[in-house]
């Protein structure tokens, strides 16, 4: 049980709450420095998800029988966090319920008012605020009451403590600003035991504040931007990759802001990489240096993986919301990270001046930047940013509750966003999966990916296709069945094909799909990679042979696939696909061999 206990509901499982963790194992290490006469109060946390029930929630933090109940509040919790707040006094009496975090910090009055049931909201960073916090409650424990509790909290800078009294309506009160940790080395290592490494994302921080002001971001609220020292980062690195953590995300706004600063972070990785941990970067890909991009040219595989936010390519756009115009050398810099790094590209719906023609231009733009992953996102009208005042002054209509996102603007209408909704839909099935990965390359080459993306999703919604889900095996027919109006059908059903059986071995083949295989061609392709031995030989057994064929398959082609455009007429491009084993886990990607 605990006196003070942090709730975090999250939006999945795998994701880790880094802020409780943050605060928790802030004040566990500066108690004893701070009040080294006083027993700390006990101190805890708890995580559910949005997903989880209600009561399941309430009942797992009624456990603890706190005192003091703190709840951060996100865009993806808030809903269900505004249903729990008020359960919680029915079951726990004489508890203080406090909520903090980005959905609550920059209007704090309005939701103290709207909640009844809520105590407080701490506005900025937690750390300090919570160690004075459980000052307070140590100095009162004895003689518990939360409305004096309450009134003396509001002399605490950070907090907007509602107190109440029996014969008036409660009075809201600030304590003031809340500074700034002055130095990040002052936060501790929030993940003292590492639980399910290969399950969770575990976020980390090597920086707090964003110097850029883009218009519809939060960060751009805090401008100073401040650096936990670089030996303590390899310290809490080095804990991650002796745990083994698959992936840890660093959630600085911008990573690349300090030169050497961030080089040497990488270094590090590189030089004590094991093998298996992978690193998450948010990259202003404008602002890599050429001493960055030339370090990364030989990073492994399953490194590093890099977040790029290009949003948009129109000019115009990006200067209206405070993002730096020049896509050029994001493009160029985009261009030579090498092919080792995983790239995520984003793409923003329903920015200033951005109609359908724009945003088509757009989609084209950074699709032709080669990421692996494209996502189309769409624009949250956030309260504190300067996008709020910018959208209602303009035109805008957004969601009134999370996540705040745009329903129209004077370049987007309504119909405009949910057409763009089929065609995030498009874009995750088709190109984010990876599965009609020749099928794309060729269609980016021989034309417009928005042009084939909107006539399909257009297609798609007359045959009624987005109102059930579809398997990867319909998709393939799907697209096939729309390919054949096109001029280019041919090369794009041979590339289908290819990506038929680049996604796993089939144990039937579908009626679109014109097989044109040989057996005996197959046999001698599998005795050439040495897979099974050449016809005759003692050591071939049935055994062997139907295991060698189980995990591999051969289809002769009329193009190339890498080279669609060059292929010579009447040639035919035999090709054997070799699978790794369906029963092990990790076994790796389907080896393909053009013979």
């Amino acid at each position: 049980m605990a006196d003070i206990f942090f709730a975090a509901v999250n939006a999945r499982y795998n994701h880790t709450n880094l802020a409780v963790r943050s605060i928790t194992a802030y004040s566990a290490k500066h108690w004893k420095e701070a009040y080294p006469d006083m027993p700390a109060p006990s101190c805890g946390f708890g995580e559910w998800t949005i997903n989880q029930p209600l009561l399941e929630i309430v009942r797992g933090i009624a456990a603890e029988k706190p005192r003091i109940i703190l709840l951060p509040v996100y865009i993806w919790n808030v809903e269900i966090v505004t249903r729990l707040i008020p359960e919680l006094p029915k079951v726990i009496q004489n508890c203080v319920v406090i909520a903090g975090g980005p959905e609550v910090s920059y209007r704090a009055e309005q939701i103290l008012r709207q909640i009844e049931a809520l105590d407080a909201v701490i506005c900025g960073e937690g750390e300090q605020t919570c160690l004075e916090l459980a000052h307070l409650y140590a100095v009162q424990k004895a003689a518990w009451n939360p409305a004096a509790f309450l009134d003396v909290a509001a002399k605490i800078p950070g907090m907007y403590p509602k107190v109440r009294s029996t014969d008036a309506t409660p009075d809201i009160r600030f304590g003031g600003v809340r500074e700034p940790l002055p130095d990040l080395g002052m936060l501790a290592f929030p993940y003292p035991e590492i639980t399910d490494p290969d399950n969770r994302i575990y976020y980390y921080e090597s920086s707090r504040g964003c110097p850029f002001r883009c218009a519809y971001c939060l960060s751009s609220v805090e401008r100073t931007v401040r650096f936990m020292p670089l030996e303590r980062v390899y310290a809490d690195l080095q804990r991650f990759l002796d745990a083994r953590v698959k992936l840890v995300k660093f959630v600085d706004r911008t990573y690349n802001l300090d030169d050497a600063r961030y080089i040497a972070i990488w270094r590090y990785i590189r030089e004590h990489h094991n093998g298996y941990t992978m690193f998450h970067f948010e990259i202003e890909a404008e602002y890599l240096s050429s001493a960055a991009l030339d370090y990364i040219q030989n990073v492994p595989a399953g490194m590093m993986q890099f977040e790029i936010g290009v949003q948009s390519t129109n000019p115009e756009t990006l200067k209206a919301v405070d993002r730096s115009p020049d896509t050029a050398k994001i493009a160029a810099n985009v261009a030579r990270i090498p092919c080792t790094i995983h790239t995520h590209l984003d793409l923003i719906a329903g920015l200033p001046f951005e109609d359908i023609a724009s945003f088509g231009r757009s989609f084209d733009g950074v699709l032709r930047m080669k990421p692996d992953v494209l996502q189309l996102g769409f624009l949250k009208v956030l309260s504190g940013t300067k996008m709020e005042k910018y959208a209602s002054d303009n035109g805008w209509k957004w969601m009134s509750s999370a996540p705040y996102e745009v329903l129209s603007t004077p370049y987007t209408s309504y119909d405009d966003l949910l057409f763009l909704k089929d065609v995030e839909a498009l874009l995750d099935v088709l190109f984010n999966s990876g599965s009609f990965a020749a099928f794309i390359q060729y269609i980016g080459r021989s034309g417009s990916y928005w042009q084939f993306f909107s006539a399909f999703a257009v297609w798609c919604r007359k045959q009624h296709l987005f109102d059930d889900a579809h398997t990867e095996l319909s998709w393939f027919e799907y697209v096939f069945s729309f390919c054949k109006q096109d001029v280019r059908y041919p090369v794009l059903a041979e590339l289908l094909r290819y990506d038929f059986l680049c996604t796993g071995k089939k144990g039937s083949f579908p009626a679109w799909y014109i097989r044109r295989y040989d057996k005996d061609a197959h046999r001698k392709a599998l005795e050439a990679q040495g897979i099974l031995p050449h016809t005759g030989s003692d050591a071939q057994t049935s055994a062997g042979t139907r295991t060698a064929y189980a995990q591999s398959e051969y289809d002769v082609f009329t193009v190339d696939p890498a080279d669609p455009e060059h292929s010579e007429q009447g040639r035919q491009y035999a090709f054997l696909f070799l699978y790794p084993p369906r029963a092990e886990k990790g076994a790796g990607e389907t080896r393909i061999i053009h013979l």
